[in-house]
């Protein structure tokens, strides 16, 4: 068995993935998160993901079953779970899932965390919505040692309370969610990564320059960087174009009409190549694109001829 760590991409490599497709998309085009997952890998993209959505949102599967799923369906891809929120959790349950997640992917898991979601979301998880920021971070400090297998106090239980070791398990890499600089900021002082989404690459160009900044006052590894973004590929009649895409995305985000202009990816292989590619100048070497229309399979298939194109 072999596979593509995410600490292993080769300096300027850009590795390709997909988000796993929504339970409506599932339902509409018979198609169950297995059959996408190994859909992909075949296919010859580099990463699947599945988002998490521990409370409030839209209808979604659990994301450690989800990702259990995609990781038990495939061999070699890298398994993102992107992206988790890991505070909304009793510390102890969070490492317990991902360890077990590590597991069932023979190591190929990526944790993709922040401390996202609105008030409702933290409301319904009882957790108060002003302490998201200490609780990642904590969490962030405190998980390596809980997936090494060491007994953990547990901040935020009740006192004394302690985390019993889990199943020792490699520690995955970690993304951290977010355009914000906060999020650039926990990204150079916890991370293994910084994931930002649905970014021009400029914005991207601009974060990654002050991420190198912060890596080096923290005395830190570099962290990768990775881009969550969204398109419709190929020039068919019926596809969503860019501006209709676009659109949604101000709309869905309470957003000016212009702020994702220049974020969707569509059109024929060559045009989204380059669009894809120009990624690469502001030091992306992960993407990982959702569809925002048509056939899923077919969109994959696409996908993967435009990683080609990039190789």
């Amino acid at each position: 068995m072999t596979f593509l760590p995410d600490s292993a991409v080769p300096p300027g490599r850009l590795a390709v993935g997909v988000v796993l497709p929504s339970p409506a998309v599932q339902r509409a085009q018979k198609l169950g998160l297995a059959d996408a997952a190994r859909h992909a890998e075949q296919a010859g993209l580099d990463l699947v993901s599945h988002g998490d959505r521990p409370a409030g949102g839209a209808a979604s599967p659990d994301a450690a079953v989800a990702l259990a799923t995609a990781a038990g369906a495939t061999g070699r891809v890298t398994v993102v779970g992107g992206v988790g929120v890991p505070a909304l959790r009793p510390l102890a349950l969070a490492a317990r899932r991902i360890a077990s997640l590590q597991h069932v992917a023979d190591g190929r898991l990526v944790l993709g965390v922040e401390p996202g979601g609105g008030r409702e979301q933290w409301a319904a998880a009882g957790v108060p919505y002003e302490e998201r920021g200490r609780r990642t971070d904590s969490a962030l400090r405190l998980l390596p040692r809980l997936l090494a297998g060491e007994p953990v106090p547990l901040p935020y239980e009740a006192s004394g309370a302690e985390a019993g070791p889990v199943p020792a398990v490699p520690v995955p890499p970690v993304w951290i969610g977010g355009n914000s600089p906060t999020a650039i900021r926990r990204a150079a002082r916890l991370g293994d990564g910084w994931f930002p989404s649905l970014a021009p690459s400029a914005e991207v160009a601009e974060g990654a320059v002050r991420l190198a900044e912060l890596a080096v006052v923290h005395g830190r590894k570099l962290p990768v960087v990775a881009v969550g973004t969204t398109g419709v590929l190929g020039t068919e009649p019926g596809l969503p174009g860019r501006a209709d895409i676009a659109a949604r995305l101000a709309a869905a985000h309470g957003s000016p009409a212009g702020r994702f202009v220049d974020v969707p990816v569509t059109g024929g292989l060559q045009e989204a190549a380059e669009r894809l590619h120009s990624y690469c100048g502001a030091g992306v070497s992960r993407i990982l694109m959702r569809f925002a229309g048509g056939d899923w399979r077919h969109q994959v298939d696409l996908l993967a001829d435009v990683r080609t194109l990039l190789r």
